[in-house]
């Protein structure tokens, strides 16, 4: 992970718009796997994606993250947030790992 990445200035405004366009992908996903997140889960969920577009276009870099935390996801549940990380095109493996355990609570409902 770099954390030496230069930060460049976003309005909120841009940083809405690519956590919706996201979270219509992710609620496409959803619908095709027959995944259905409680609105704490949406809630949450949304969160995330917003600070996922925001790292995305400032180059904010995450936090260690160790892999050895989310060997309990499925592979399915790793398939599907890699999906959504690749939207984004820009953003670090590790972030897959974290946005994994949401769709992985949304599978258990």
């Amino acid at each position: 992970m770099n954390n030496s990445a230069v930060q460049k200035p976003v309005s909120d405004a841009e940083i809405d718009a690519l956590a919706e366009q996201v979270k219509k992908q992710i609620d496409q996903l959803f619908a095709a796997e027959a995944i259905h997140a409680n609105a704490v889960q949406q809630q949450m969920l949304a969160s995330h994606v917003r600070a996922m577009a925001l790292r995305s276009l400032t180059g904010e870099p995450l936090p260690e993250v160790e892999a050895e935390l989310f060997e309990d996801i499925s592979p399915e549940s790793m398939r599907l947030a890699q999906q959504v990380v690749d939207l984004f095109g820009n953003l670090p493996r590790e972030e897959t790992w974290l946005l994994s355990v949401h769709f992985e609570v949304a599978k258990s409902n």
